[in-house]
Order: C-alpha cells, then sequence, then structure tokens
C-alpha cells in the first residue's frame, strides 16, 4: 500500500459582512475543493498548507491550527491519501490561479459552499469549518 500527505486549508475572509471561503477547480479533474497539495521533505504541515496555498491562488494566509480535520480516502487502487486542513484567513486579495493545476477560483459565501464542493468529505469539512469560524467572530 502506498501513502500519501497532503496538508491545505478552508481560506476565509470577511466581505460585505459575509464570510466567504475561497474554492479552487482542478483542472485534471474538474472537481471543486480547497487549495492543498503533497507535503516536501522537511516540511510541517503549517509549511506545507501555506506552501500549497500561495502557490495555487497567490494568497497569504494566517493559519489557525486550532482547526484541524483529517479526510482518508483512497485515490487510486493500492494508494491511501490523507489531506489534513486548517483554517486559513486571506492575509492578501489579489487572486493568482496556478496555470499547471487550477483552472478557476471562486469566493463563495460559507453556507452556500457546499453546492459546488464536489466531494461529500470536503462539505463535511466545510461544515465544521464554518461552525469553528463562526466562534471567532
Amino acid at each position: 500500500m502506498n501513502y500519501e500527505k497532503s496538508c491545505g486549508a478552508i481560506v476565509y475572509r470577511r466581505y460585505h459582512g459575509n464570510t466567504e471561503i475561497l474554492l479552487v477547480r482542478h483542472i485534471r479533474s474538474g472537481c471543486w475543493s480547497f487549495p492543498k497539495g503533497h507535503m516536501e521533505e522537511g516540511e510541517t504541515e503549517e509549511e506545507t498548507a501555506r506552501r500549497e496555498i500561495k502557490e495555487e491562488t497567490g494568497l497569504d494566509v494566517l493559519l489557525d491550527t486550532g482547526f484541524r480535520e483529517t479526510v482518508t480516502f483512497s485515490p487510486k487502487r493500492g494508494t491511501r491519501k490523507t489531506v489534513v486542513y486548517f483554517v486559513g484567513m486571506a492575509l492578501s486579495h489579489e487572486l493568482i490561479p496556478q496555470q499547471e493545476e487550477i483552472s478557476q477560483l471562486r469566493w463563495l459565501e460559507i453556507g452556500q459552499a457546499a453546492e459546488t464542493l464536489s466531494y461529500e468529505n470536503d462539505r463535511i469539512v466545510a461544515a465544521k469549518a464554518k461552525a469553528f469560524i463562526a466562534l471567532m467572530k
């Protein structure tokens, strides 16, 4: 069995009184999810999440490690993948999609994101993130 680990975040911003989260659409799969990517040797989970968010979206984020959710699944036969998600507040504003991997970036009101997310696991994480972010107001 092969094991993979990725890290990312539910990136949010406050916009006109609403809380919005950022979704990314991957070129290869066409699926909507959160920014994330594979850990590199010597990186912490937080370092991986910040690097991948910056690479995929162009954004700098302030991670809140008080929120840490994991999703484990099998992307292909013989492979087990774990993704660690944090919550991250966007510190910059200009979105720059990574041309090789990301076809679209979209801010959505946090309560409406579930309609766009492609996977049930991501919808569950988004609901948990919504509750966590609401406590920070």
